[in-house]
């Protein structure tokens, strides 16, 4: 990651214990922000937006064996700090430069420690910086934040700290999220002021500490709750293990450190979630001295459709087996795809990353897909890698291009150095990662590049419980915090109505939504790792489909979101050098919704010419029912588009 500093000023000054102000105040650039601390018995902190109050009475707090930060803090001195740069992401998902301008306060408390406040545009962020010597034990931390009204919240809630963050979204009032029964949420949560205001809360620079969990306070607020780090282990079949015993405490680390960053996206504008790029404005700098043989790119896979191609073309016996991965190698191939992914099956069992089926000629498909340019993502559960550390070299040296890990399901100090472990020993041997099973990014992408994309949500693999009134979120919430494998690209779609009584299973594996909804996914959703989850017998079959979505990049110049409203529908267009695609997505709550959308982001003395695809006019029980225009446009043009329930319109602009 390249940062380019354009302005820097530091002032920094020091108040005696006896005289320093309790309430010091931080500014957003633009002034629309404002952050007041207040030192007291505690560190109190409140956020404001255009004077209209957002979150009070918040605290902070570090609890370690034998003291606790952010009690009766005694305030040494505060360097205030001014900073614009630029940065270039390596694997640019909304924009190629990200402009990273903030104000900042670092306040230096006696005992060793300091927290650090940054004010942006578009929310604030804090952390926690100790200077300890040797190794600390941390009991605890508090993120406690109030609301000053009863807010809406759009969540994920498992049901323990095991979890593959794959629970649909419930729509809670804060008043009603209590503690009870270990009532919780994972990160990243959305917080609907009703009135005009949005707050996204998620984490960054994570690294060597558990995930943070929210829960209620039972009086309209949220604090934080944490994993604890597990000291014994027993068996729980092939891809799991299960914490036997657990420590008092959530994590041992160094005492001199960073802590991660807690922050807060805030808007009065929907669609500045999706164009939100805080998690890599707090991220760590880059490790990977030099990064350019991570290539992201699209995938066949061939787990979602049970590896069953078919047809006049198809002579041999599909399945988990070579002729069938050379099929779906050639598929790639044909419409310039970079991989495939060798889902489970491809190995004798699970627990051993070295043994191929028997008929599955690893080897030989590598081979093969080297010859066509396409390299191979091979799957494995993370115990087996942790049982096998070494393969990453073994398996690079077979050429294998990426490992795809699975399961991992927890959130604990273990497991999140488990992943920077991986991603570690991956980048030396050049493999690029896809964690599923997993729990949110929060910045290891950015530190690691070579980790292309995450799970952590719930996806099309989820079949018939995957569907658009849930999806819809993803952009606003998961996807809005880093990459995302949703898996997309279904060719049998289904309103939810049609769906089920044994419809939509493998090797028929359908989707909920319309045809161009799914299309539209592809340039909606973001992934370093984009998969094309259905048959190749199908995708050859609406050859018009598929040629567009596999055009479709997976990085971008540039992101703009023409419409958007939380939980209801997203238009948004990006652009890749001088093309511009378009991509909108609708829950199913209105039978149609149309929208004119202007042009202004097309340069005014060019001539386009605009490739499209509809929502037919029977999609609304007919899913798969779509219609495909061309025409030429110009900037002053007004597009009309139209979308049924559970629907989508996509175009390209060139």
């Amino acid at each position: 990651m390249k940062r380019i500093i354009l302005l820097l000023l530091v002032v920094s000054f020091l108040i005696s214990s006896s005289s320093y102000a309790k309430t010091i105040e931080l500014i957003s650039p633009n002034k629309e922000i404002k952050l007041t601390i207040i030192i007291g018995d505690k560190i109190y902190y409140n956020i404001s937006y255009n004077n209209d109050l957002l979150l009070k009475d918040c605290y902070l707090q570090l609890t370690l064996q034998d003291e606790v930060f952010g009690k009766d803090p005694k305030l040494k001195g505060v360097k205030e700090k001014k900073v614009s740069e630029t940065i270039t992401p390596d694997i640019p998902l909304k924009f190629s430069t990200v402009k990273n301008e903030y104000n900042s306060l670092l306040l230096n408390f006696r005992n060793g420690y300091s927290v650090e406040f940054r004010a942006f545009d578009d929310g604030v962020a804090y952390r926690f910086i100790t200077d300890k010597k040797g190794k600390v034990k941390i009991k605890g931390e508090d993120f406690a934040i109030g609301f000053p009204e009863d807010y809406l919240a759009h969540m994920q809630q498992p049901h323990s700290f095991k979890t593959a963050y794959e629970e649909i979204y419930t729509h809670v009032r804060t008043k009603d999220f209590i503690s009870e029964n270990h009532n919780r949420c994972v990160l990243p949560v959305l917080l609907d002021t009703e009135k005009d205001y949005k707050i996204l809360i998620s984490e960054s620079d994570l690294s060597d500490y558990p995930c943070m969990f929210l829960q209620g306070t039972n009086n309209n607020g949220m604090i934080s709750t944490f994993p604890k780090v597990p000291l014994e282990f027993g068996e729980d079949g092939d891809r799991s293990m299960k914490i036997l015993k657990e420590a008092d405490y959530i994590a041992e680390t160094s005492g001199t450190r960073n802590f991660p960053w807690r922050y807060f996206v805030l808007t009065n504008n929907d669609g500045q979630l999706i164009e939100n790029t805080m998690t890599l404005r707090l991220s760590a700098p880059r490790e990977i001295e030099n990064p350019s043989w991570i290539v992201p790119g699209q995938a066949s896979w061939e787990w979602w459709n049970g590896a069953t191609p078919y047809g006049p073309d198809v002579n041999f016996v599909s399945g988990f087996n070579t002729d069938t991965y050379k099929y779906f190698i050639d598929f790639a191939a044909t419409y310039g795809m970079e991989y495939i992914v060798m889902d489970e099956g491809w190995a004798l069992s699970t627990p051993d990353p070295y043994t191929p089926s028997p008929v599955v000629d690893v080897h030989e498909i590598i081979r093969y897909g080297k010859e066509k340019n396409v390299g191979v993502f091979l799957w494995l559960t993370w115990l087996a890698v942790e049982n096998h550390f070494d393969l990453f070299k073994t398996v690079a040296g077979w050429g294998v291009k990426g490992l795809k890990i699975d399961f991992m399901n927890r959130s604990d100090q273990w497991m999140v150095n488990y992943y920077e472990r991986v991603a570690k020993e991956a980048a030396k041997h050049e493999l690029l990662v896809d964690f599923h099973g997993s729990f949110k990014p929060a910045g290891l992408e950015y530190k690691y590049p070579n980790v292309i994309s995450y799970e952590g949500v719930r996806g099309m693999e989820q079949m018939g419980r995957c569907y658009p009134d849930n999806s819809i979120y993803h952009p606003f919430i998961r996807n809005a915090v880093g990459p995302m494998d949703y898996t997309p690209g279904a060719m049998i779609s289904m309103q939810p109505e049609r769906y089920g009584g044994g419809s939509g299973d493998r090797p028929n594996s359908a989707s909920i939504g319309t045809r161009a909804y799914q299309m539209a996914l592809f340039v909606i959703f973001e992934s370093g790792l984009q998969m094309l989850a259905d048959n190749p017998t199908l995708y050859y079959r609406h050859h018009e489909c598929t040629e567009f979505i596999t055009q479709v990049p997976t990085t971008w110049d540039e992101t703009k979101v023409l419409e958007a409203k939380v939980g209801e529908y997203l238009i948004v267009a990006k652009r890749k050098k001088d093309k511009w695609y378009i991509g909108s997505m609708t829950n199913g709550k209105e039978n149609e919704r149309t929208f004119d959308i202007d042009l202004s982001f097309l340069s005014k003395d060019k001539k386009y010419h605009i490739t499209s695809f509809e929502d037919g006019i029977n999609a609304g029980r007919q899913a798969m029912d779509y219609r495909k225009k061309e025409s030429n446009i110009k900037q002053s043009d007004i597009i009309h588009i139209k979308m049924t329930k559970n629907g989508g319109w996509v175009a390209v602009i060139e």
